[in-house]
């Protein structure tokens, strides 16, 4: 699998929307060579990683991975990201790699953003 790394320029624009006739968010990325849309539960799942890691004093990684659910919540999607029993150091050292290799820093930081 191919990764890339965006840089803040290189993100056109943002837009949250509910299409008409719909109930749930998407969320339009427009970036410089494509454009993505994400589905509510997909942002939801984001967010909470998002906010697991930024406001806990210790933590530096979350993993959630796909998990069909039978049974759920009223409006929730069948398909969720969840949080894995994975150890912190693992997923930690995982997603150091992969950013490595797809920015080139060898672990010294982007070039250009220190």
């Amino acid at each position: 699998m191919s990764t890339k790394v965006y840089r803040n320029d290189e993100v056109k624009r943002v837009v949250a929307f509910i299409p008409r006739g719909h109930a749930h968010v998407r969320l339009l990325l427009e970036l410089r060579d494509q454009a993505i849309i994400l589905n509510e539960a997909t942002l939801a799942a984001i967010t909470r990683a998002y906010l697991s890691v930024l406001l806990h004093p210790l933590r530096k990684a979350v993993e959630m991975r796909l998990v069909r659910l039978p049974e759920r919540k009223a409006l929730y999607a069948e398909y969720q990201l969840l949080e894995t029993e994975r150890s912190e150091d693992e997923v930690l050292a995982e997603a150091e790699e992969i950013w490595q290799r797809a920015t080139g820093s060898g672990g010294t930081g982007c070039p250009g953003h220190g």
